[in-house]
């Protein structure tokens, strides 16, 4: 059996052991959309949202989220991120925001899991505070774009 496994000796869930893994440069980035009526990404861009900036409370739950991914998915490592940036893109043609959220730091183990929670938990911080007015926004299309560093080197998703 693998030592990169969730897996002990007996079959039972457990942390992977990343102590004898090498501290490397490691960064990911994932992507989330958040489908919507015009009306609301119109109300969003304008600023007019009764609830003020969402799209700048949502950046700063995703850079939250990410912060704690570790409490949020089972086995996950706890880790000190560097930097983490989420970015978020309204689109016209679907009415839409893409959500793009970058993850550094120096360590054994990567970051892909909380590049992904950031860009999910800012979609789903949007569909939280635009519900009352658009009940029907979809959040899809939660992938990771690229990983970059650690032992299996530099991914890329296909477009």
């Amino acid at each position: 059996m693998s030592k990169l496994t969730h897996l002990d000796d007996k079959g039972a869930a457990r942390m992977v052991d990343v102590t004898a893994k090498a501290v490397t440069e490691r960064e990911a980035t994932a992507e989330a959309l958040i489908r919507m009526a015009p009306e609301t990404l119109a109300m969003i861009i304008d600023g007019a949202h009764p609830k003020g900036d969402v799209l700048a409370v949502a950046r700063i739950a995703g850079i939250m989220a990410a912060k704690k991914t570790h409490e949020l998915i089972p086995l996950c490592h706890a880790l000190n991120l560097t930097s983490v940036k989420v970015e978020l893109t309204p689109q016209s043609d679907p009415a839409a925001v893409h959500i793009e959220a970058t993850c550094k730091l120096a360590a054994t183990t990567g970051v892909e899991m909380e590049a992904l929670t950031a860009a999910s938990v800012a979609a789903l911080t949007l569909y939280d505070m635009c519900k009352a007015v658009d009940r029907g926004m979809v959040v899809e299309q939660v992938r990771l774009l690229e990983k970059k560093g650690g032992r299996s080197g530099h991914w890329q998703a296909e477009s």
